[in-house]
């Protein structure tokens, strides 16, 4: 059985590149195609041009050539499986190729993070990045949360690692296009404290679950509706998760779940929550589910604690 788990990637027997999009893979890996060869591509890998495929427009190209591996996501069967590509692995040599990873893992090593714990994906994983690329930095289990103040603290220092400019903020605001607005945006994810630009490069850090946090999958519930709750946070250890995870105290509703990167580590332990999103029963339990669309309509995370203590 191959064992991966999300921001990892695999290469099939066709070359095609999939991102890994879960913890547990029952029935093949569950993941979403990213890469594919295509001579007029912009991209080259071991001599193969690659095209770049956008979430939708991969999702038509699978449903064309490969519909038996279309569900939620796309399920490879891990006899079509090549070669598992993991996070770290990239690392020792990029460091010494480029000076925006390099920036990165010194401050992460600087805060005591071993380079094992630490990695990239998104195209720089299968090294098909170019000038135009973000850097996708990936820590692992809660050294996470030491490497976010790590490269906070960095950021005030001055230099190479610093804080995103108001155009990038818009840039990223218009293209996740929340059901919030810009200024309650902003104000959730300059706390946040994940992303930054890094030689003029912007780039994220993203959480990835230690092996030992991996215990049982996510069951799939049943839809009865939508909701609107009020709640406190009892438990954000996995709010920058994917999904993101919120244990909340109310009398309906077990956990918060965010689907959408817009809404990870909107909310810390002990906050109010302002949260709307499709209800899942699981059993007894219910979950409200944010993020059950690409581009979520009528659903978010807000935490009330934060917004009122910035009026």
């Amino acid at each position: 059985m191959i064992k991966t788990r999300i921001r990892d990637f695999i290469i099939t027997k066709e070359d095609w590149i999939f991102a890994v999009a879960d913890y547990f893979h029952p029935e093949g890996v569950r993941c979403v195609l990213r890469y594919v060869p295509d001579e007029s591509g912009d991209r080259q890998l071991n001599g193969i041009k690659y095209r770049k495929y956008d979430f939708d427009v991969a999702f038509d190209f699978m449903r064309e050539n490969r519909p038996e591996w279309v569900q939620d996501v796309h399920i490879v069967p891990e006899d079509q499986v090549k070669k598992v590509l993991y996070p770290p692995d990239p690392i020792p040599e990029l460091v010494k190729q480029d000076e925006r990873v390099k920036a990165v893992a010194d401050v992460l090593l600087s805060a005591g993070i071993p380079i094992e714990k630490m990695g990239v994906t998104g195209s720089f994983l299968p090294g098909l990045q170019n000038e135009q690329s973000d850097v996708d930095f990936v820590v692992y289990g809660n050294d996470w949360f030491k490497a976010r103040d790590a490269i906070s603290a960095a950021k005030k220092q001055g230099g190479f690692i610093e804080d995103i400019d108001e155009a990038m903020w818009h840039r990223i605001y218009n293209k996740r296009i929340p059901e919030i607005s810009y200024e309650e945006f902003i104000l959730h994810e300059k706390r946040k404290g994940n992303r930054g630009m890094v030689g003029g490069t912007y780039f994220d850090l993203l959480f990835v679950r230690d092996w030992d946090q991996i215990n049982k999958p996510l069951a799939r519930g049943v839809d009865v509706g939508t909701m609107r709750i009020e709640a406190t946070v009892t438990d954000a250890g996995l709010a920058f998760d994917n999904p993101s995870v919120y244990k909340v105290d109310h009398d309906e509703i077990d956990h918060v779940l965010s689907y959408t990167h817009t809404y990870a580590g909107q909310a810390l332990e002990g906050e109010v929550i302002d949260a709307q999103g499709v209800v899942e029963q699981v059993g007894d339990i219910k979950r409200l589910v944010v993020g059950t669309s690409r581009e979520p309509k009528g659903e978010w995370i807000r935490s009330l604690t934060l917004l009122e203590g910035n009026k």
